[in-house]
């Protein structure tokens, strides 16, 4: 079994991915190479400005192109509390942003001609609990009255057969409108969509310092020294200390991925006969799908914890994808890996400024279609195109305890833990 990321293993960062050299000045420079940098690259560029995305490892190391590869509906936080705490008016503003962003990732794939295996087979929440399935029925009402949205129903535990091939879950909820891709394909597409209209894709670039000037900004990274007009960062679950205010606003949270040997198709068929997402409905969720290959992969975690050990990792994530898929006893594992989220504790994400630096992050697992929208609308906004975003119109509440994620995380990992024991 290697632990090292799948996707990126099946498909390599380009040979001709044009990297750059650090210039000595951009209009703005982008820090974090993942979705939200380089759509914030690619609208800066259409717009005429120069921009450096300057990334510390290498093109789209981090979550963009190690997680699970859906682009589901909606935002991490409920709807119905989205509603309670922003009004009924935004709360429809934040659904319709949610689904644009998911065509807004359809129609970049097109129209740059990325090969990213992207298609539309929606995906199902499976209660892990009668007491969950219970409350489905309640949510596809809420959406159709609030919301009006029609793209959604309940599978009864009898009908469920037709969507997963176990009889571990007591029904499930239906939305049609998500997306999959193969996501390490999709960022190396739009770094090459990016590099094509001339950006610089500077690597091994970490940003040390930064330093304000009356009309720029200095920045210091490992390949020597860049000054910019504005600086965006777009670091999410990979955030460092370095916008000390930004940091107080996000905590990252670890995800664990397991794979197995390609399936023989008859077995595929049996485990999703019609090729959707899932996700159960634990506060611990485990997520999984199959992939382009034919493999099932199988996601989630234990805790909340970025530093967990691989193997033991994969051991605990292998035992609950058996209990789901009793068929897949006997089938092999082949990868293991993590990578990092980066959650706010009001569950949306966010998007603004903040010591003079422009931020967007928080994607909480949404980041897929959410990062990539909000990274669009961010560069729009520094090239002087877009006033705003919905996401900077809400409180983005920081404390002087988030960046000790470490002391903190595990109690937070035993309340959800009792959570899930008594829900």
């Amino acid at each position: 079994m290697h632990t090292h990321n799948f996707w990126t293993e099946d498909y390599p960062r380009p040979a001709d991915l044009a990297v750059s050299e650090l210039p000595e000045r951009v209009d703005v420079a982008v820090i974090g190479s993942g979705y939200t940098g380089l759509h914030a690259a690619l609208a800066l560029r259409k717009a005429g400005a120069t921009v450096a995305v300057l990334e510390q490892e290498t093109i789209g190391w981090g979550a963009s192109s190690r997680n699970g590869g859906m682009a589901t509906t909606g935002l991490k936080e409920e709807m119905p509390n989205v509603f309670r705490r922003y009004g009924a008016e935004r709360g429809r503003a934040f659904w319709a942003w949610a689904l644009a962003s998911i065509d807004h990732v359809e129609a970049t794939v097109a129209a740059e001609g990325i090969d990213c295996h992207f298609g539309r087979p929606g995906h199902i929440t499976l209660a892990f609990k009668q007491r969950h399935f219970e409350h489905f029925a309640d949510q596809v009402r809420w959406f159709q009255r609030e919301l009006g949205y029609q793209d959604t129903w309940v599978v009864s535990k009898a009908e469920l057969r037709s969507e997963i091939g176990t009889p571990e879950y007591f029904g499930g909820l239906v939305d049609g409108n998500s997306a999959a891709l193969h996501p390490a394909r999709y960022v190396f597409g739009l770094a090459q969509a990016v590099a094509r209209r001339g950006a610089h894709l500077v690597e091994h670039a970490q940003v040390t310092g930064l330093a304000r000037r009356t009309r720029e900004f200095t920045l210091a990274t490992t390949r020597g020294k860049l000054a910019a007009r504005e600086v965006l960062l777009a670091t999410n679950g990979y955030t460092t200390g370095l916008v000390p205010a930004a940091r107080r606003g996000i905590f990252p949270v670890g995800s664990y991925i397991i794979v197995s040997a390609p399936l023989a198709p008859a077995l595929q068929a049996e485990l999703s006969p019609r090729g959707r997402m899932f996700f159960d409905s634990k506060h611990f969720l485990n997520y999984f799908r199959l992939t382009p290959d034919g493999r099932m992969l199988f996601g989630g975690r234990h805790n909340l914890s970025t530093r967990l050990d691989l193997h033991e990792s994969a051991r605990m994530m292998r035992a609950r994808m058996v209990e789901v898929f009793p068929q897949l006893r006997d089938t092999p594992i082949t990868h293991t890996w993590t990578g990092k989220l980066g959650i706010a504790f009001d569950l949306m994400p966010h998007a603004g400024r903040v010591e003079g630096i422009h931020y967007a992050y928080a994607y909480a697992g949404h980041g897929v279609s959410v990062a990539s929208y909000l990274g669009k609308e961010a560069g729009e906004i520094l090239a002087g195109q877009r006033r705003s975003t919905l996401f900077a119109e809400i409180p983005h509440a920081r404390y002087p305890f988030t960046p000790y994620d470490k002391l903190y995380l595990p109690l937070v990992s035993l309340w959800f833990r009792g959570l899930d024991a008594l829900t």
